[in-house]
């Protein structure tokens, strides 16, 4: 069971004089300023994020007067249950789950096998799999279970005070995020590749050795090109189902796939072109809420923002996304706790990966994968896992006078 630790873990340098004004702290980590009613509240991660919910606002409120698939009051009710949520979460001291590896690890591998079990599994909306429903509530268990795993591997991380010496607590910390990971891939390429990179990252800032890490990306990169190999020759086991297969590899030539992926990557492409410099205005994204581009509310919303907004109403929310990141990645700077410093890692990892791969998927440079957007997409599970996860980061900064 991993303890917490703690270390010097204080930025020096120039960076540390940017993150001792950002957060308000000094280089011991105490609070700096006159204390008021917002002294409690990142405001510097905590105002990009209200922005982008602002935008987000506004975009499904433009999807649900044109597509009969969008409740605009379901939005709203989402991001209501998402700040409730996000405030217990604030208010929670985190540092308790610093000692519960073994009940996060189980908690974690119980979420992201809800779908499995016959009663509680039941299909999404779309057909697609990962959702379960438990009395009156359908959800998607993979998305709380997102937090978990950061919880999971800072807690399992942060015995090693960002140092880990043997190669067999290296491998220890892999498996601890293997299992988990083997289970939502039965159900959710996408998601299992977001765990993997989150809990991958929170292994790599624990301080693992170089080569250990090369040469366990050489692996699975071996592996995973194995897989979607003989997922392809016929006669040999295919791991991949064909729809998972056209996912990944249609970006690579999205106009000689004639799948039903490749035509979706097409009308997203379109769709954002056609917005030019300034877009086409509010509720005018005549390509993405017309019909011709699907799941236009959820897989590809950043597209139906770009038709609508253009190129600069896409950078504001891509800059509002990395002022976000970067505030948390700066509060990680100055915390002395390694188990805050993992879980704030974990959270920058996970908006990270989410923003890059739905956007990237859009414009073709990136695989198809289904990965929400954070905020921006419609759905309630994943508004209120992004919404916690910004109380996990708000946390932090309420209870960092004794992180140390």
């Amino acid at each position: 069971m991993a303890r917490e630790m703690t270390g010097p873990g204080t930025a020096q340098g120039p960076l540390a004089g940017i993150a001792q004004r950002v957060t308000g702290t000094s280089s011991g980590g105490s609070h700096v300023g006159k204390k008021g009613p917002l002294e409690g509240v990142y405001l510097t991660q905590l105002i990009p994020t209200l922005l982008i919910l602002i935008l987000s606002v506004i975009t499904m409120w433009s999807c649900a007067l044109a597509l009969d698939a969008v409740s605009f009051t379901s939005h709203l009710a989402g991001i209501v249950i998402g700040i409730a949520a996000g405030v217990v979460v604030w208010r929670y001291d985190y540092r308790n789950l610093a000692n519960l590896t073994t009940a996060l690890f189980v908690l974690a591998c119980v979420l992201l096998a809800l779908p499995l079990i016959p009663g509680i599994g039941v299909e999404g909306g779309l057909g697609g799999l990962g959702w379960a429903r438990i009395g009156p509530f359908r959800f998607q268990p993979s998305e709380p279970a997102k937090l978990v795993v950061i919880a999971l591997m800072a807690s399992a991380c942060g015995q090693y005070n960002g140092k880990i010496e043997t190669f067999r607590d290296y491998a220890r910390l892999c498996a601890t995020l293997l299992v988990p990971l083997l289970i939502i891939l039965v159900t959710d390429l996408g998601t299992g590749l977001m765990i993997f990179f989150t809990g991958a990252t929170i292994i790599i800032c624990s301080g693992a050795p170089r080569s250990w890490i090369l040469a366990t990306i050489a692996l699975i990169v071996g592996v995973a090109a194995l897989v979607i190999i003989t997922s392809q020759i016929e006669g040999l086991p295919h791991i991949l189902q064909e729809y998972q297969l056209n996912r990944l590899t249609v970006f690579l030539d999205p106009e000689g796939t004639a799948s039903e992926d490749g035509y979706n990557l097409q009308q997203a492409m379109i769709a954002i072109g056609s917005g030019g410099l300034l877009g086409k205005g509010f509720g005018n994204a005549s390509q993405a809420l017309s019909g011709f581009l699907p799941a236009a509310q959820t897989d590809f919303i950043f597209a139906t923002f770009a038709e609508q907004f253009g190129f600069l109403g896409s950078v504001v929310l891509l800059a509002l996304f990395a002022w976000m990141i970067i505030a948390t990645i700066l509060l990680a700077m100055k915390v002395e706790s390694t188990f805050s410093k993992l879980v704030l890692v974990g959270c920058a990892a996970l908006w990270t990966f989410q923003v890059l791969e739905s956007v990237g998927m859009c414009i073709g440079i990136m695989p198809i994968t289904g990965i929400p957007l954070p905020f921006m997409t419609y759905g309630s599970s994943s508004m209120v896992t992004q919404l916690a996860a910004v109380g996990v980061v708000q946390s932090v900064w309420h209870h960092r006078q004794k992180v140390a």
